[in-house]
């Protein structure tokens, strides 16, 4: 089997490629890209085939996926650039007959109004369009987003658009791990996969804070713009932190909820927690 894995310098796609050795995939069975390959080296090292390409360039695209078997498509990480190098990605690997493609989309795709789903919904529409037999791993959005944040709601405490809402954030390595289980075991082709951890408010993030903590860290509910300029005085770009915003303003609705089953059944185990990922954390 041939696994080629994009975005591996990436933190969820080197993840994935860790997940894959782990469950016993020859390292030689495994193209790990990027387009800094020097940030693939240890890989390398280890007997992971390492190639350049970039989602921007399509021939180094149609290089890469060269005998692949499988295909781990990472999502991009520019926004507003997605959609065009999404395309990029899903000729190539029509051109190069892959026989699997597992793409890493975002909760409800096919209904949310998240500015952030746009990008995925097209992605979604034009692997249906293109005979390519597929998985969709509709990821909710990762616990790092909060844990990574740790400091400063020490400091200033928990702020945001969310409300009441519930997101079921899980951590990178848990999608990892289920993305790895798609690759690795049979009859995924087809699926759509909601995945997310088991839900919590951000009222209830800044009491978990506040009980491992001993600090007394509050939630502040924010209106979207207010939000927005939180986020941009806090050094976020305007419109990345709009987004940002407008992610929240869709967990107060339910965008990034998914029952907790959906993770757990890739897993075979109940997915990191809230509290344990603030524990390693802090």
């Amino acid at each position: 089997m041939s696994v080629v894995v994009t975005g591996a310098t990436g933190h969820l796609g080197r993840l994935i490629v860790e997940s894959l050795l782990r469950r016993g995939v020859p390292a030689g069975q495994i193209v790990a890209l990027g387009r800094t390959v020097d940030r693939l080296a240890d890989l390398a090292d280890r007997g992971v085939v390492v190639r350049a390409a970039d989602y921007t360039d399509p021939d180094s695209l149609r290089a890469a996926f060269t005998d692949a078997e499988k295909l781990m498509f990472v999502s991009g990480s520019e926004v507003g650039q997605r959609v065009p190098q999404h395309h990029n990605v899903i000729e190539a690997a029509r051109q190069a007959g892959v026989g699997l493609v597992v793409y890493t989309s975002i909760a409800h795709a096919d209904t949310s109004d998240l500015l952030l789903a746009t990008e995925h919904r097209a992605t979604e529409e034009e692997l249906r369009a293109s005979g390519l037999p597929y998985v969709l791993l509709r990821n909710s959005w990762y616990l790092e987003n909060y844990t990574g944040q740790l400091a400063n709601y020490l400091a200033h405490g928990v702020a945001g658009s969310a409300g009441d809402g519930r997101v079921s954030a899980a951590t990178r390595a848990d999608y990892a791990e289920a993305a790895a289980v798609v690759l690795t075991t049979e009859g995924h082709a087809g699926q759509v996969y909601e995945l997310g951890g088991e839900a919590f408010t951000m009222t209830e993030l800044a009491a978990e804070v506040s009980r491992q903590s001993g600090h007394d860290v509050r939630y502040t509910d924010l209106p979207v713009p207010a939000y927005t300029e939180v986020l941009v005085s806090a050094g976020l770009p305007e419109p990345y932190a709009a987004t940002l915003a407008d992610a929240d303003r869709g967990i107060a609705h339910g965008a990034l909820y998914v029952p907790v089953e959906h993770l757990e059944k890739l897993l075979g185990r109940r997915p990191t927690t809230l509290a344990e990922a603030l524990r390693v954390a802090g």
